[in-house]
């Protein structure tokens, strides 16, 4: 039983055929409604372009490729919205804005979800800058981003740093993974706790471990990619693996009956 009080969703292994499937279907889904996956593409890239902005008048413009690296953990939270139109497709609801923001405003335990998802983007630039500190310099600031990726490739507290970011940037790539990847489409679905839909998550990755971090490399890897063009590639990515996100949450959790 759940916190709620309720039974617990029943999750159920999935197979690398699977994650090819709910791409192809979050990508029909993506061609059937462009204008919602545009806007809430348009709206993640606009998210880091604002980020990055402020990054560079502050003078930080050296922690815009941790950004982009770590821009990824909050990709489930934006995506909720693409959750919503794949799921009133599939029942064969009416889509609109207000229709999607009705629903969302209305599982109150999505906030909650959003708060780990922010908390942990939050951790993942603290421990970028408390690395610089300790491996670059306490006081360390570069002038532009090609002098800080000259530091970082060219020396060897640099590389150092690069190598513990990265390994460290994974970790809390796979945690963050694994606690929302069936959380935010299920708190949609259903009326379950938070925490019942992190655990259910976590089951879910542990159940079919290869292909779900098949899957999480996946999303990582085009998310960085298509952030390196001033984050404008994450119009059209962020839509799909939204979708995509969604038909796979079908196929791992069994359906109320």
């Amino acid at each position: 039983m759940s916190i709620s009080g309720k039974v617990d969703p029943v999750v159920r292994p999935v197979a690398v055929v699977d994650i090819a499937e709910a791409l192809v279907e979050g990508l029909r889904d993506f061609q059937a409604l462009p204008l919602y996956g545009l806007c809430f593409g348009a709206l993640y890239a606009a998210g880091g372009i604002t980020i990055m902005l402020c990054l560079t008048a502050f003078g930080l413009i050296y922690l815009v490729y941790p950004l982009a690296a770590g821009f990824a953990l909050i990709g489930p939270f934006v995506a909720i919205g693409l959750y919503e139109v794949s799921r009133r497709c599939e029942r064969g609801e009416p889509v609109s804005f207000a229709a999607i923001w009705s629903t969302i405003r209305s599982r109150s335990e999505i906030g909650w979800m959003a708060f780990v998802t922010l908390f942990v983007f939050v951790i993942w630039m603290y421990q970028v800058r408390l690395l610089i500190a300790l491996l670059l310099g306490l006081h360390a600031t570069f002038s532009s981003l090609q002098e800080f990726m000259t530091v970082v490739l060219t020396t060897n507290e640099g590389l150092l740093f690069l190598a513990i970011g990265n390994a460290v940037g994974a970790a809390l790539a796979m945690i963050l993974f694994s606690l929302t990847v069936v959380s935010f489409p299920l708190l949609l679905d259903r009326e379950v706790d938070f925490v019942t839909a992190m655990v259910t998550s976590v089951r879910a990755v542990v159940t079919s471990p290869a292909p779900m971090i098949g899957w999480a490399v996946v999303i990582v890897m085009l998310l960085m990619v298509s952030a390196l063009p001033y984050f404008l590639g994450l119009v059209v990515t962020l839509p799909v693996l939204g979708h995509a996100t969604w038909h796979l949450y079908r196929r791992l959790v069994v359906p109320v009956a």
